[in-house]
């Protein structure tokens, strides 16, 4: 089929619904959810809808039904009243309880045709720029079938309007009688008037009202040109002589104001959608609206005494007028809201309320028009009668002095359930207050983040997220505010505990944006339930508990299975499903030694998991920016969920039930900035119940953000600050509010990353606890393109949706773990039909009817060669979201042939824009991504920017500092002048943001998809070296399809990743390296072990934070590792090296120009070698290092940068032996981990240097061993012991650590202790136990010093036995006697000790030779448990021996810690360097 307009654009398709030929006027719609509505429309009458959101007819098409009034339940008039449906991908399947049949059905059975394949973006941007337009939908080539038609030229009205009189009226009857003039009335209209009491008669559009009795006069809604009802204007003119209230609505609207004497006029494209915001004149509040017109009233022409009622926030026009003195009023958009928001439907209560006011004959009333309650409450609900009405005002506003400085409390150390998106959150919330010249001053000791470089916040203080220290710092610099909503649960809690300590209130630091009450009432799982009860919200049955007791007798009132919810804490810490008292007992005993309080609340698993993004401002201005549906059912924390926005299985009546209840509950707490509502639906009916809102921005925030492209944390920062959200612009746009609800015409698919399988005892399985690391976000115009890109772009390893093998299939698709998405694919393959896969999952059918498809398109391709894969085929696998290597696996061929095929076949992607109005109005944006469901770019490639590889999705080795490095390089680049291209996927990062780039792609690292956009963009080059691992790898394989990589030649980079070529070059250039050898076979391995001598290091090429590299022990252990090893490293080799016990490591930071190195940082891990340097504790500068071991290791980090001629950033890892003797371990030729710590703390930018590099410039080399500060920085590792149940807590060569944090001081000591704290190991105040292992003597003077020093030791028998034979006065504690050690709570041993708090410190030495590597002797398995038994009841930890001789000797030479901003020790730096008189230096150098 086609689509032909009358200027002779022909869009190609393929016909669903009926084939016969249509003609009308070509309009669209930005709702996204309301198709059934919409259609049966009869203001649609003549016209071809397009859809502008892409996926259309996944709920099917509900009954022609009735309700008790006579009225259609579900559609909104007896036929389908469209011409013709336009849409990009429909839905074949449909999934919905109300659904009776397809979409494709209901269009045949009517005889109106549909089609899609349409790009219809580009239809939509069309319509925009050149106006609404005539078309015809025909078979291809056959456009002479039917004949343009220009229905306007009709009296659509007449055609629209019933042609008899009606009445409706509830059975209780009526006390005010409407006549309701049919205009083309939509059925939801008359169901609004008659609830509210009214008995409606229902007359054609030309009655002769003259000659009808009635209370109230009302203009429906209608299709076409107002100014042809010419008899209806007639006699509404004639009804404006008397007083009774008259209301319009759309085509109402209209009328009302031509009888008055107003002017209309054509709109260039119309209003049609659910997100028109439309501001009350009357008191400048702004409401979301749904509208369907192509007519509107010029405000400038209304006669005297009228005056408008409403203006369109973002076009001006005119959206409702009124009388001055008379109740007539009348409203351009839809208040019936069927589909769309239901924000305005007070209006009918207004209109009721004039007419039963002017029936009873009582003086007239002037009344605002706006609900009564900034509550949200129906006006029914706080009045006692209909007769003696009144309409408070809104609450007074509490008026405060200007803003001079804020506080802002960061979030830390990244950890599982708060990472990177409070980087994003905090750095736009500053940006806020630099655009009201409000002080910024920051409290965050994650050192690696975008928000602590210098040039964003006045202030940055690397301090501890904890009271004590916020206290000095308020004391100190005495701000007017404070943030607590960008931080996370860290900001939260410790906003709460100033609040309660009075700390606030004593300084007058006002809370900004939600109160602390408002967030203490979504903490408090008591008071939540209570609140949200008192406005008659459902939730599910639940008892607040205290104690392990009273949880148990709640589960029993309730009934099993229950969940357990922990108040006050991050990511569903402490929470999890119980069967069970034994289950419950066990997670009540780990929650209750985090927080005060439990929800215990009956299960709702297999529900839906729906989330709402809501903004309210404190005027009452509420919007919902985002909705999102999770793919997994209720029961897995959503930070695990596979999540999906906007909804794709909610109709227009879910949607916005629960969107109205959201805003209800946001308004309820009092939220004023931005929260997250999440709910639990009945997939069989319309039940629901609330599960949580969060009072702050959080990860689903983030993601929200991205997904939308609305900035929510720049917005809720502003509103924050007491702005009015009508006010605050669209900064997407520019020329839009911010008081919209963002309409998207594509699909997003985020997916966790988890990294589970690095530690062998942790437990795969999802539940309501979040496990998650990172999280990927993919875009597409179809569910499979972007479910797809999403997998990818998860782990480079993984091809899309495929089948993997399973032991248990059953098990695999029954209980969620981070492989269940796969094991839907292997069901697939092994014959399992939707059905049967829905009920051993409970996922929505609709996703696995999409699912069914890739498997389906997937054993398709199977079936061909490249030589004979069909075109249209290719195509179609496009569509899908299927990568040319995925169809290269298929059909037997090379990802470059695939690629090769493609493109002569003129199939490739076309570069879509996210605007956040789905193309209604034009926008400048520069966010971007690519789809195959496309006939245009919306974009032009003229620019030739440097495109910034960005570092993908967060995990254990790859975080928050390599964005850092990437958003250090585009800012340097764009202050060189030079465009800019970034490319990333992860939602929770700062160099996605919209405003950091000249042009984002939301995209795939992958080789296709960079080739992809370096083909369109044709860019100057591309940067490898910022952003981690991912796009490192890719530097030889861009090389080699000809794209220019700025720095480091990737042949060097190659040299220095593929282990074997590495160690070759250091021989070769006399840099000592330990004994090594590349592996080929096991028994050359076995020999080289023989020789050398255990233990042995297994270490893969081209692998990030030390995957799969092991400590080799014993022969039976090489086989194993040498396997993993091969396994991730299948095309680089793989070298085993002598490992070196007892050394110490030391790790270069610097930058190098042609090989000479121009600026370097040197620091000294606190453990010995052995720990990956992720999970090490850093001094800079080193504090401990021989002057000549510092030269030493400068000289040969010198020698491998001219043998690698690095240009750019590169990082160096070196042991130092007893002897002396300095051996390199790796070099990385790219930013590293420790890369943003050397620059803060040395005051030199390494990646603006670098960048400057990359650019061509000449950088001059600066001596940084004389530029040392006086101060000493420490980057301690924060870990995540307590999401990873089972997992044992202890170090080695694979990385474990999911964030890091550093802080300042002027010694190593107290930058020590401070960094522990800040990554939440609480500083000891009494009872330390210790568990000496093989290490007892060496720690023996640690112990001896903390008995000095008044703590109280505990320890486990034989470690007791020595301190006590040393003269240490000690506690003995058996070791545990029983595998479930809490089967018996009163059990007297350590277990018991760490279960009760009696514990403030547990020292621990293992032996361990890979991390999580599983205890195999009876010893090993007690000692294991005891550890973990210490992560789960929150005692802090201390597994390795150097970091707790440090912690020793830090608590014993720390007496008091400094409270010194960055920028004021950078300072007292710059002044030192002067006062020396050497070269001062900034980071902006």
């Amino acid at each position: 089929m086609q689509l032909v307009l009358e200027d002779g654009t022909v869009f190609n398709g393929y016909s669903f619904g009926s084939t016969k030929p249509s003609t009308g006027e070509v309009v669209f719609n930005t709702g996204m959810s309301s198709y059934p509505e919409s259609l049966t429309d009869p203001s649609y009458l003549g016209q071809i809808l397009t859809c502008t959101y892409p996926l259309i007819g996944n709920f099917g098409a509900p009954s022609y039904e009735k309700d008790a009034l006579g009225l259609y339940k579900h559609l909104e008039s007896g036929r389908i009243q469209v011409s013709g449906l336009v849409v990009s991908d429909y839905s074949e399947q449909y999934s919905h309880f109300e659904a009776v049949q397809s979409l494709h059905d209901w269009l045949h059975k009517e005889g109106v045709p549909g089609i899609c394949g349409i790009d219809t973006r580009a239809l939509t941007k069309k319509i925009r720029e050149h106006g609404v337009m005539l078309g015809k939908i025909v078979p291809a080539g056959a456009d002479y079938v039917v004949n343009f038609e220009d229905p306007n030229k009709r009296n659509l009205v007449a055609e629209a309007s019933r042609k008899t009189a009606q009445t409706f009226m509830l059975e209780e009857g009526s006390d005010v009688d409407i006549l309701a003039v049919d205009c083309g009335m939509k059925d939801n209209i008359i169901r609004q008037l008659v609830q509210r009491g009214a008995r409606v008669k229902v007359v054609p559009w030309n009655h002769d009202i003259s000659q009808e009795y009635y209370d109230g006069l009302f203009y429906s809604n209608g299709p076409g040109d107002p100014a042809m009802a010419t008899e209806t204007i007639n006699h509404l003119r004639n009804a404006l002589k008397q007083d009774k209230p008259i209301f319009g609505i759309c085509m109402g609207h209209q009328l009302l104001s031509l009888a008055a004497g107003a002017q209309s006029y054509k709109l260039p494209f119309g209003n049609r959608g659910q997100n028109q915001p439309c501001i009350n004149l009357e008191d400048r509040r702004c409401y979301i609206t749904p509208q369907n017109h192509g007519y509107a009233i010029d405000a400038e022409t209304l006669p005297e005494n009228w005056e408008p009622l409403f203006v369109n926030a973002n076009d001006g026009s005119n959206e409702g007028c009124k009388h001055v003195s008379k109740p007539f009023f009348s409203v351009q958009f839809h208040p019936e809201a069927a589909g769309g928001p239901q924000d305005t439907g007070f209006l009918f209560d207004r209109f009721l309320s004039l007419v039963r006011q002017s029936k009873a004959k009582s003086p007239a009333l002037s009344m605002p028009i706006g609900p009564s309650l900034a509550s949200g409450k129906p006006l029914d609900a706080t009045l006692p009668s209909h007769t003696d009405l009144k309409f408070p005002s809104a609450a007074v506003i509490a008026s405060y002095p200007p803003l001079k400085k804020v506080l802002i409390l960061g979030s830390g150390g990244l950890q599982i359930g708060q990472a990177g998106e409070f980087d994003y959150s905090g750095s736009q919330a500053i940006k806020a207050l630099k655009e009201r010249n409000v002080q910024s001053i920051l409290i965050n000791p994650n050192i690696a983040t975008v928000q602590t470089a210098e040039g964003l916040a006045d202030q940055v203080y690397l301090l501890p997220v904890i009271p004590e220290f916020v206290q000095s710092v308020i004391e100190k610099e005495r701000p007017d505010g404070i943030f607590l909503q960008f931080g996370g649960q860290t900001a939260l809690n410790c906003g709460i505990e100033l609040d309660k300590l009075g700390i606030l209130s004593h300084y007058g630091v006002r809370v900004l944006g939600t109160s602390v009450s408002s967030i203490i009432a979504t903490e408090d799982r008591d008071i939540f339930a209570a609140k949200l009860t008192e406005i008659g919200e459902r939730i599910a049955p639940s008892i607040a508990a205290t104690s392990t007791e009273a949880a148990i007798q709640a589960a029993h009132e309730i009934g099993y299975p229950v969940i357990v919810r922990a108040a006050f804490s991050l990511g569903g810490l402490g929470s999890g499903f119980a069967h069970d008292d034994a289950q419950l007992r066990t997670l009540c005993s780990r929650a209750f030694s985090s927080c005060p309080q439990v929800l215990v609340e009956k299960s709702l698993k297999g529900w839906k998991e729906i989330e709402y993004e809501v903004v309210r401002d404190q005027y009452d201005n509420c919007v919902t920016v985002c909705n999102m549906e999770n793919f997994d059912p209720l029961g897995i924390h959503t930070g695990d969920s596979i999540v999906v926005a906007p909804s794709q299985t909610l109709s227009d009546k879910d949607y916005h039930l629960l969107r109205s209840a959201s805003i209800r509950v946001a308004r309820q707490l009092g939220i004023v900035g931005e929260c997250n509502v999440q709910f639990a639906l009945d997939p069989l009916s319309r039940d629901y119940c609330i599960i949580e809102a969060n009072p702050r921005l959080s990860r689903s925030s983030a993601l929200a953000s991205k997904a939308t492209g609305y900035p929510l944390a720049f917005v809720a920062a502003k509103l924050a600050m007491g702005e009015n959200l009508g006010d605050v612009r669209n900064s997407v746009t520019g020329t839009t509010t911010a008081c919209f609800e963002p309409a998207l015409d594509y699909v997003v698919t985020k997916i966790p990353r988890w990294d589970l399988k690095k530690f062998n005892n942790a437990s795969p399985i999802l539940g309501s606890g979040m496990k998650s690391v990172g999280e990927v976000m993919a875009i597409g115009r179809s569910f499979e393109e972007s479910l797809q890109k999403a997998v990818r772009m998860v782990d480079p390893s993984l091809d899309g949706f495929e089948p993997k093998a399973s032991n248990d299939l059953l098990e695999s698709l029954s209980v969620p773990t981070e492989s269940r998405l796969f094991s839907v694919a292997e069901a697939f393959r092994q014959g399992y039909t939707v059905d049967q896969i829905y009920s051993l999952t409970f996922i929505d059918r609709w996703f696995l009817y999409k699912c069914k498809n890739i498997f389906d398109i997937g054993m398709e391709l199977e079936q061909h060669s490249l030589s004979d894969l069909p075109e249209d085929l290719l195509q179609e696998a496009k569509k899908a979201g299927f990568s040319d290597k995925q169809i290269a696996k298929r059909i037997g061929a090379s990802e470059l042939a695939v690629r090769e095929k493609r493109k002569a076949a003129n199939i490739v992607p076309s570069v879509k824009q996210i605007d956040t109005l789905a193309a209604e109005f034009p926008a400048q944006t520069n966010y971007l991504y690519t789809t195959y469901h496309g006939t245009e770019d919306d974009v032009d490639f003229n620019e030739h920017g440097t495109m910034v590889l960005g570092s993908g999705v967060y995990r254990i080795g790859s975080s928050v500092e390599f964005d850092y490095s990437a958003v250090q390089c585009i800012r340097t680049l764009r202050d060189l002048g030079k465009k800019t291209i970034m490319v990333n996927y992860n939602p929770e990062t700062v160099s996605t943001d919209y405003d950091e780039s000249d042009r984002l792609y939301f995209e795939e690292l992958s080789l296709e998809r960079v080739l992809d956009i370096h083909d369109k963009e044709n860019d100057s080059g591309v940067v490898v070296s910022v952003g981690g691992q991912i796009p490192n790898n890719l530097a030889m394989h861009l090389h080699e399809q000809g794209m220019q990589i700025l720095g480091t030649h990737p042949e060097n980079i190659d040299r220095a990743e593929d282990r074997d070529k590495f160690s070759k070059l250091m021989d070769d250039i006399g840099v000592d390296q330990p004994a090594w050898r590349e592996l080929t076979n096991l028994a050359e391995a076995e020999d080289f072990c023989n020789t050398v001598g255990y233990p042995v290091l297994v270490r893969p090429s081209y692998v990030l934070s030390g995957a799969a590299m092991n400590v080799v022990r014993t022969p039976e252990q090489l086989d194993r590792y040498l396997r993993e090893a091969a396994e991730v490293s299948r095309d680089h080799p793989v070298v085993i090296s002598k490992f070196i016990q007892g050394a110490r490591e030391i790790e270069l930071d610097a930058v190098a120009q042609k090989g000479e190195v121009v600026a370097y940082a040197i620091a000294e891990h606190v453990e010995q070698a052995g720990v990956h340097s992720g999970d090490a504790t850093l001094v800079l500068p080193a504090q401990d290092l021989e002057d000549n071991i510092f030269q030493g290791i400068l000289e040969s980090g010198r020698k491998i940068a001219a043998a690698l001629q690095i240009s750019g950033p590169f990082n160096a890892q070196f042991i130092v032996e007893d002897s002396g003797a300095i051996k390199v371990i790796e070099t990385n030729l790219r930013a590293s981990r420790s890369l943003p710590f050397c620059s803060k703390v040395m005051g030199i930018d390494f990646v603006d240097r670098a960048t400057r590099i990359f650019s061509g410039e000449h950088v001059e080399p600066i001596d940084c061993h004389t530029v040392a500060p006086p101060y000493v920085g420490v980057k301690a590792p924060q870990f995540s012991w307590s999401r990873l149940l089972g997992a044992d807590p202890v170090l080695g060569v694979e990385m474990a650590s999911t964030g890091e944090v550093g802080c300042l001081g002027t010694s190593k000591h107290e930058a020590f202790l401070k960094a522990l704290m800040s990554a939440n190991l609480r500083l000891p105040r009494k009872n330390i136990l210790i568990m000496g292992g093989d290490e007892k003597n060496a720690f023996l003077p640690s112990a001896r010093a903390l008995a000095a020093m008044g703590y109280s030791l505990l320890a486990t028998p034989g470690t007791a036995f020595h301190l006590a034979h040393h003269g240490v006065a000690v506690t003995r504690l058996s070791m545990p006697r029983q595998d479930d050690y809490l089967a018996d709570p009163h059990t007297p041993d350590v277990l018991h000790a760490l279960r009760n708090g009696k514990v403030d410190l547990f020292i621990n030495f293992p032996r361990v030779t890979s991390l999580g590597q599983e205890p195999n002797t009876d010893e090993q398995r007690k000692t294991y448990r005891v550890r973990r038994a210490a992560v789960d009841h929150n005692v802090p930890i201390i597994t390795n021996l150097k970091v707790a001789q440090q912690l020793v000797e830090s608590l014993a030479k720390t007496h008091k810690f400094g409270v010194d901003s960055y920028q004021e020790l950078r300072a007292e730096a710059r002044a030192k360097a002067a006062a020396a008189g050497e070269k001062v230096y900034t980071e902006q150098d």
